[in-house]
């Protein structure tokens, strides 16, 4: 048609084009109403979904191929891509019961199965012996004895460098697994550690119990098993000395056969009793109170009250970490100078990360 009296063609303009988005916007309002039919949908709901499924679109990409980049992978896979998303809290915590085909599963490995890296070994000097030209016979013999003092000397030193490696590698065998570290307002250190309580290097180790000492539980089995017989023989004598442990009381016996110096027994509530969660703050403080008053600089807490005292996880955790913070900003001049939260099980580990990262420094 001729442009004089035609009519002029208009070319649509698109919901998508005119809210600024990719994703398109009819398509979405299409699948709300089929979803919702009872309901009225507003003009912005299918515009507002639009963006909010391009931003977690976005986000998730990027983050696969950075996953991709570090597996040296010049494409994007499925496997990136369920990786992305369990390495992101939030994404992992929205997208946690999505199904991603051909994504795998995901790898569960204990730290202390990863390597570690070492430090590298001192590389020894090669001998460079010059071009063989004739000598007398006495040449001959001094050059003989210049070897082998050299030779011995060097064996020497090949020994030492072995020792000082195998020396680095208990050390690095024997420390624990830090998953999580804070720093207070007045300097003490928060630190989550995966591993066994009773092979912790603390000048103090807490163990929760009951009134009567039990060392029946995880941490007090296995106290005891590394303690040996000494250590279970003063906890028999404590409990004679000291009678029954008052709810949220302590008391202090000797490591004896563990690496920590101390082991602080505490009575600590159970989920449900009356003022169960003030017992429990009061138990977290008195265990602070009795390190400074030994002088201690460092103390292992387990998850206290939530084992066989049906604590949930999360609330015991929240309540021991305000116990200790709300302790250092009190006490203000202390000598503790590091907690440690020995923790086992996953969901425990995740849970303090978590509180933790909360926790206010100020």
């Amino acid at each position: 048609m001729s442009s004089r009296g035609g009519k002029k063609k208009i070319t649509k303009t698109s919901r998508s084009s005119k809210a600024g988005v990719i994703f398109p916007v009819g398509r979405m309002l299409r699948y709300i109403k089929r979803g919702l039919p009872k309901y009225r949908v507003g003009v912005g709901a299918p515009v507002y979904m639009a963006a909010v499924l391009e931003y977690l679109t976005a986000e998730i990409l990027e983050l696969a191929g950075n996953a991709a980049r570090d597996n040296k992978k010049g494409r994007v896979t499925p496997r990136h891509i369920l990786l992305a998303i369990a390495n992101d809290e939030e994404l992992h915590q929205l997208l946690r019961g999505v199904t991603i085909a051909a994504g795998g599963v995901l790898p569960n490995i204990q730290p202390e199965l990863l390597s570690k890296k070492r430090g590298s070994k001192a590389k020894l000097e090669a001998i460079i012996t010059p071009a063989p030209t004739k000598k007398s016979k006495a040449t001959k013999n001094a050059d003989v004895k210049r070897l082998g003092t050299k030779k011995s000397t060097r064996v020497k030193k090949r020994g030492e460098t072995s020792k000082s490696a195998s020396a680095d590698r208990t050390t690095a065998a024997d420390r624990f697994t830090v998953l999580s570290s804070k720093t207070l307002f007045l300097g003490q250190k928060l630190q989550v550690v995966q591993a066994d309580i009773a092979t912790i290097e603390s000048e103090a180790v807490v163990h929760p119990t009951n009134s009567t000492f039990y060392m029946g539980g995880e941490v007090g089995s296995a106290l005891e098993k590394k303690g040996g017989k000494e250590f279970g023989d003063a906890v028999v004598e404590l409990r004679k000395k000291n009678g029954p442990l008052e709810v949220a009381g302590v008391a202090l016996t000797s490591g004896f056969g563990l690496p920590a110096k101390f082991v602080i027994h505490c009575n600590s509530p159970g989920w449900g009793s009356d003022k169960c969660e003030e017992m429990l703050d009061k138990t977290v403080r008195n265990c602070l109170a009795l390190a400074d008053e030994k002088k201690l600089k460092s103390v292992a807490f387990p998850s206290i009250g939530s084992g066989r005292n049906g604590f949930p996880k999360q609330t015991a955790a929240q309540l021991i970490l305000k116990a200790i913070s709300s302790y250092f900003v009190t006490t203000m001049s202390s000598s503790i100078k590091t907690v440690y939260f020995v923790l086992f099980d996953s969901e425990s580990i995740g849970i303090y990360v978590q509180e933790m990262a909360k926790l206010d420094a100020n």
